[in-house]
């Protein structure tokens, strides 16, 4: 068998590795347009800050060693141009020695990645000091600009994967950063609520984040959005997303869809025979849904990678398709998701509900015990986990891992609840935050107590809604909503007289556990029209802190306590 291979990163280097493991006889040729197969691309952000010292630690293999390692001819440089299916020939162009060349195949796999979307429509987009971060070249015209000028002031265009890693490596190497975001939150995966914690933690930062505005024009030394604001910016890295590499397959006969991701089946096989595809510029499918999508994840391509290889080699696969699981770190804020969020599950039509938590990351008593913000969302009625998101300083990804393998498995509520987690005071509590938020998703799915989500309080406050505080009297001078009546929990039972059983009364706590119990307690004693409020202060607080600062709006917090 001769193997071609276009593109040489994450998934094409795979490929081609796994077949030479399958097939110690196959002829396999990897054929990638850049100067580097085989580097480290989510870490490039990283070298920005120095996390990681040298841009020659990027570069995990070289053409020489998958020769001499794995019997693999790499060609760095080699840009294939056009595809011949009839022939079962590729047309590519040697980039150094600008001539064309032929090569046939008995197996093609497409691996060549996407490209980052750098708009037109902004003007001064192709000034020299205006860059997109894909691979090592990239990073290192980015730091050489920056430390040859001596530049100071930058603006990164775009709040996702790339360009939060990329403005918090930026930040820490001692720049003036702006972060502008045109939809109204960061990270699309995980909900505006959640987001709002993710914005706290960039201003906190001293990153200035402008949202809801776009680039409109780049000149030598600002830039300039759409509302007019102009940016202090001597530097700008745009991303704002990627595209598919996909124009070279004009006329291959090989099947797009209209924003030119490959079409394949479950297999990765193309409508043309013997030609396959994964990674970045494929259109895969939701497992969850079964919906077509894209996902441009390194960790999916990897997976896609090896099934693929036993597939050419004659194996069984099960390609399961995807689900989203991504993490980032943020300052000192790590973010999490897996599956579906809110956003895809309005616009689904699926019916659904969420239980909300702020639990400890291990036991409260013990150093570095952090407060973690963890939302768990499923179906109705059924309680099949649809997906889950979690914000803190400590290990959110393990419980992510955990609910995104609940997933993979059609997991539900009463799954995660009888999980057996590892447990030991360092490292989490004896009902894990997976486990206590399936529990409140049980109490929820159950209907055994009604509750309002931290983005209703400011409503509530506003048409005067009887709130009572459940903390202790301290806490409560400490900072408080301004409407709120104080009867703690302590001494509920004694004042349960004053909460009236004319109107809806809402409760919360620090973190909504002991206004839970309150719940609990005014139940018992007859009371029906009773809210708990998810998240309780710690959440109201957060949620608020950028509404206010940002909106200019009216406080209805006393202070700001996040303690």
């Amino acid at each position: 068998m001769k193997l071609l291979v276009v593109g040489a990163v994450a998934g094409g280097s795979s490929v081609a590795a796994r077949v030479r493991r399958l097939d110690e006889k196959a002829e396999i040729i990897v054929l990638e347009k850049g100067p580097h197969p085989s580097y480290s691309n989510c870490c490039l952000p990283n070298f920005l800050s120095r996390d990681v010292k040298s841009s020659d630690s990027l570069l995990l293999n070289s053409p020489e060693k998958f020769k001499k390692n794995n019997n693999i001819d790499v060609r760095v440089n080699n840009e294939v141009i056009k595809i011949d299916p009839k022939e079962k020939k590729v047309l590519i162009k040697d980039l150094l020695k600008d001539k064309e060349y032929e090569e046939s195949y008995d197996k093609l796999v497409l691996s060549q990645g996407s490209h980052a979307i750098m708009p037109k429509s902004i003007k001064g987009i192709d000034k020299k000091h205006v860059f997109s971060l894909k691979n090592v070249v990239d990073v290192r015209k980015i730091d050489s600009y920056i430390e040859e000028n001596d530049i100071k002031d930058i603006a990164v265009i775009g709040g996702g994967f790339i360009g939060l890693e990329v403005m918090e490596n930026l930040k820490r190497r001692g720049k003036n950063v702006t972060l502008v975001e045109a939809m109204d939150q960061v990270m699309a995966p995980i909900d505006y609520d959640m987001a709002q914690i993710a914005h706290k933690e960039i201003i906190d930062n001293g990153v200035e984040l402008i949202l809801e505005d776009s680039a409109s024009e780049i000149t030598d030394d600002k830039l300039i959005l759409s509302s007019g604001k102009k940016i202090d910016a001597k530097a700008v890295i745009v991303s704002i997303g990627v595209s598919p590499n996909t124009k070279f397959l004009k006329d291959s006969g090989i099947e797009l869809t209209d924003k030119g991701q490959i079409k394949v089946d479950h297999n990765y096989r193309t409508n043309v025979k013997d030609i396959y595809a994964i990674g970045d510029a494929i259109q895969t499918f939701n497992s969850i849904t079964g919906q077509k999508q894209v996902l441009a994840l390194a960790g999916p391509a990897q997976k896609q990678a090896r099934d693929l290889a036993d597939y050419i080699c004659g194996r069984r696969i099960l390609n399961n398709g995807v689900i989203g699981s991504s993490v980032v770190k943020l300052f000192d804020l790590n973010i999490a998701s897996t599956g579906l969020n809110e956003k895809d599950l309005n616009k689904l039509g699926i019916d659904y509900r969420y239980s909300y938590i702020i639990a400890s990351d291990k036991v409260g008593i013990m150093p570095n015990s952090k407060p973690m913000h963890f939302k768990l969302l499923f179906s109705y009625p059924d309680g099949k986990i649809l997906g889950a998101q979690a914000l803190g300083k400590g290990e959110v990804d393990k419980r992510i891992n955990v609910v995104a393998t609940a997933i993979h498995f059609n997991g539900t509520l009463e799954d995660l609840k009888d999980l057996e987690l590892a447990y030991a005071p360092a490292f989490s509590t004896a009902k894990d935050v997976v486990n206590q938020a399936a529990l409140v998703g049980l109490n929820i799915l159950n209907e055994e107590y009604k509750q309002v989500p931290v983005t209703k309080v400011r409503e509530l406050v506003e048409n005067k809604a009887y709130i009572i505080d459940v903390r202790e009297e301290g806490e409560y001078n400490n900072s408080h909503l301004i409407t709120a009546k104080n009867i703690p929990l302590s001494q509920l039972r004694k004042r349960i007289d004053e909460v009236p059983k004319d109107k809806p009364v809402y409760l919360h706590c620090r973190s909504s556990q002991r206004s839970y119990y309150a719940t609990r307690i005014l139940q018992g004693h007859g009371y029906d029209n009773i809210y708990n409020i998810q998240g309780s202060f710690l959440g109201i607080s957060l949620y608020e802190y950028y509404n206010d600062i940002t909106k200019k709006r009216e406080k209805i917090l006393t202070d700001y306590n996040f303690n």
